[in-house]
């Protein structure tokens, strides 16, 4: 595409070089340009595309794109590089890859969904119940990509990067995709990735401490600015309104059609009649003209939540009551509130609870149904949020029975220090635990204690197949650590 038709539309550039140049692909990552590409330079949290300016070149880069706050003075462009100086890259790179791509949310229903929590369940139950509708659906969000139905690549980011976005998009018209589902983080807002997308209709199913650090949200009046930001995308909504900062919405956007949905409070959407078992909700709500009862096979108050977003959004894009009720029937998602069928028979649930409200959430939910122990097996994350450790390691022993302290993702942190602050929770309470730091060594212990009347809960990793180690990232999958160690097990005769 030609540059001065990537530019177009976009205000306060200044440039240097020729513009009638045809530009074959935009990258923000040097080690990804090819020849004919344009290089953006991104400021970004750990290092500063700026300083690879000379490597995109060398790589093959005609056009380069840099921040006006950065020296021109270091620049030494040959004189066949054309330079554009951007306000701010970021918004600079969401735009011409709309441009680039030729605003390919344009051309089908796009559906954002935001919030702590939920977001990749509420997804993941929007897109079968427009699937089993017949509908031709992708899927965006921390577990992977999809495309009609078929896995496309596992995701490293909630909502990728703007120029990776619009290429998924593009590549989801060219299938003939006509609704998008898609996790909106509130980084993802907050850096620009998500500028330029047509938004149909979004979704705000809750809000609690989460993402505080120096490399997410500095607080949290920042952490939920970012999220309204995709309210003012979007003037067509629905929002939990049991949710203290969800009820607040419909106030803050008086221009806007948003709904909103609960269990608590009065809503255009409500569950009534909730029975929560050890393998499935169900509960009565509004579909045709009159109350249906809904089954989902998720235990767990919060599937009623999410189950009642997937409702709103489904009603609204014209999808029969029956097709909702019997797609919901049959819902699973990969690493929440998952089951995992072994050969000992012993309950074990993979959940991706990371946050003291998550962790509460999904071990209180579990002890109500449970017969036997709760056995918590969990971890925190390496340069996240620190606040939170000390505080789940409190409702771990306040709610379970049995506590495991182990490793996440420790990251660039030393695992035995989080776990030290983990710690200091946990022992303001009566709480009986012990701690592994090897997290195959934690789940053997946790297997070879349980019996067939206790849960063991693998808190914190959910679907990702991976453990973060010093930058490094290294093959774990928790189905398959489970299955080994009970092969193991069994093997031995114990």
């Amino acid at each position: 595409m030609n540059l001065k038709n990537i530019l177009n539309g976009i205000e306060g550039l200044k440039a240097k070089g020729e513009l009638d140049i045809e530009i074959k692909g935009i990258e923000s990552n040097s080690k990804n340009i090819k020849e004919g590409f344009l290089f953006v330079a991104i400021i970004g949290f750990e290092s500063d595309g700026h300083e690879y300016i000379n490597q995109a070149i060398e790589n093959g880069a005609i056009a380069i794109a840099v921040d006006e706050t950065y020296d021109l003075k270091k620049l030494k462009l040959p004189k066949d590089v054309t330079l554009i100086v951007s306000k701010n890259t970021r918004e600079f790179l969401a735009k011409v890859a709309c441009n680039f791509y030729s605003d390919p949310s344009t051309k089908f229903k796009l559906i954002g969904v935001t919030g702590t929590k939920g977001k990749t369940t509420t997804t993941f139950m929007i897109k079968e119940i427009l699937e089993k509708a017949g509908k031709k659906v992708g899927l965006i969000g921390t577990i992977a990509t999809y495309i009609n139905g078929k896995r496309q690549e596992d995701s490293d980011k909630t909502t990728p990067e703007s120029i990776d976005l619009q290429r998924t998009f593009a590549q989801m018209v060219k299938e003939k995709v006509e609704y998008v589902v898609m996790e909106v983080s509130s980084q993802s807002l907050k850096l620009h990735r998500t500028d330029g997308c047509n938004f149909d209709l979004v979704v705000f199913t809750n809000f609690s401490e989460d993402h505080i650090s120096k490399l997410e949200h500095p607080n949290m009046e920042d952490y939920l600015e970012s999220k309204l930001k995709l309210f003012k995308m979007c003037k067509t909504g629905f929002v939990n309104i049991d949710d203290l900062q969800g009820n607040k919405i419909p106030k803050l956007f008086p221009d806007s059609d948003i709904t909103g949905y609960g269990i608590d409070n009065t809503g255009n959407f409500l569950a009534k009649d909730i029975t929560v078992t050890n393998s499935y909700v169900d509960f009565k709500v509004k579909l045709t003209d009159r109350n249906e009862r809904i089954k989902v096979d998720i235990p767990g108050r919060f599937t009623v939540y999410n189950a009642l977003a997937a409702i709103c959004v489904c009603k609204k894009l014209g999808i029969e009551g029956q097709i909702i009720k019997e797609a919901l029937e049959k819902i699973k998602v990969p690493g929440r509130s998952e089951m995992v069928e072994n050969k000992l028979e012993i309950p074990i649930m993979i959940d991706y609870a990371h946050s003291p409200e998550s962790l509460e959430s999904i071990l209180q939910a579990v002890s109500s149904y449970t017969r036997g122990r709760v056995i918590s097996v969990f971890g925190c994350g390496g340069d996240r949020d620190t606040r939170k450790r000390p505080i789940m390691g409190e409702i771990s022993g306040k709610v379970a029975d049995y506590t495991i302290i182990t490793s996440d993702n420790p990251r660039t942190e030393d695992p035995k220090a989080i776990i030290d602050q983990i710690e200091v929770g946990i022992k303001k309470t009566k709480g009986k635990y012990e701690v592994i730091v090897d997290r195959t060594e934690a789940i053997k212990k946790a297997i070879d204690m349980a019996n067939k009347n206790d849960i063991i809960v693998l808190a914190g990793k959910g679907h990702e197949p991976y453990q973060e180690i010093n930058g490094k990232k290294y093959p774990f999958d928790e189905r398959k650590v489970i299955s080994d160690i009970i092969n193991e097990k069994l093997k031995k005769g114990k």
